[in-house]
């Protein structure tokens, strides 16, 4: 398995049970891909460098996980698809 981060970018108007539903989801992909999340830093609202749909600002989310890389295209379907993300970027992470 690979040691990957991922950023969330959420609406700024998310509460916490919305983020910890977004976390749950990314949890239970990468659980059922044999892969593992482990520590979710939640930065909270930051102002966007550009603007994305019409909003300025966004609230943060960056969680390390492990997993295997034909989990990344799974993880890439669902949160492609979900409302509730506005951008998220999966990058490795250096040994």
């Amino acid at each position: 398995m690979r040691g990957y981060e991922i950023m969330l970018i959420l609406p700024p108007d998310a509460e916490e049970p919305a983020v910890g539903e977004v976390v749950d989801r990314v949890s239970r992909i990468l659980a059922e891909q044999g892969g593992e999340i482990g520590k979710v830093d939640r930065w909270g609202r930051r102002r966007l460098a550009y603007e994305i749909d019409k909003q300025a600002e966004g609230y943060y989310v960056v969680a390390e996980f492990r997993a295997e890389p034909t989990a990344l295209k799974e993880l890439d379907r669902v949160l492609s698809l979900a409302d509730d993300v506005i951008r998220f970027k999966v990058v490795l992470r250096a040994a």
